[in-house]
């Protein structure tokens, strides 16, 4: 029953998007950002409890209320805005529906190794559309936290995620590795509200 309660929400979310077109809007850059994770499905959890799907939400919850804020505020979408887990094609339908001019998929990293630390940004390869573009929107974003915050800056990177490859052809797409929770720094760093606000407004200043 759960289950036919979160899709008929996403459903219903589709369909205020459909409305919205139907209406004569500003021209406005559009961006959605996918809060990696949720519900059942908590990704990465950190040395000290922290989960991946929290710190990602409040990240983009962050970026939706200093938004808002602003006297001309981007058009900014979530894919989830609690804790509720929404599949990944559903995720990219949304930018197909949206017809967005940037996909921005939120996550934090993990390795075995407890000293791999710094932030990371992948792109697709493939993506021969919007390849430059996507890198070139990666790049910003990665190098302007770097500065902002001090992480290490890991690159940008490229790989095939299923968020970036059904993305491919509506808009430029990144997904962002947020620091690592496996390592004790970072994962301290990342349960601070001051720090997720730094880092909201890093991405933000970039989009």
């Amino acid at each position: 029953m759960k289950k036919v309660l979160k899709n008929v929400s996403f459903v219903i979310l589709l369909l205020k998007m459909c409305i919205i077109f139907g209406q004569e809007m500003t021209a406005q850059k559009r961006i959605v950002i996918d809060v990696g994770h949720g519900g059942k499905d908590a990704g990465a959890i950190g040395i000290n409890g922290i989960q991946e799907k929290d710190v990602v939400l409040s990240i983009a919850n962050e970026i939706l209320r200093l938004n808002n804020n602003l006297e001309k505020p981007l058009d900014i979408y979530l894919t989830r805005y609690s804790d509720t887990l929404i599949s990944l094609s559903d995720r990219t339908k949304l930018s197909k529906v949206l017809k967005a001019n940037l996909f921005v998929s939120l996550h934090c990293n993990h390795s075995d190794n407890p000293n791999a630390k710094g932030i990371e940004v992948y792109a697709l390869r493939k993506q021969e559309r919007f390849s430059k573009e996507s890198v070139f929107a990666g790049y910003k974003i990665e190098r302007a936290l770097c500065k902002t915050i001090g992480y290490e800056s890991r690159g940008v990177k490229f790989a095939n995620f299923q968020v970036l490859r059904e993305t491919t052809e509506y808009c430029p797409a990144i997904l962002m590795e947020l620091g690592f929770l496996s390592n004790v720094d970072e994962a301290q760093y990342l349960m601070r509200k001051e720090n997720v606000l730094a880092i909201a407004l890093s991405i933000l200043k970039k989009l």
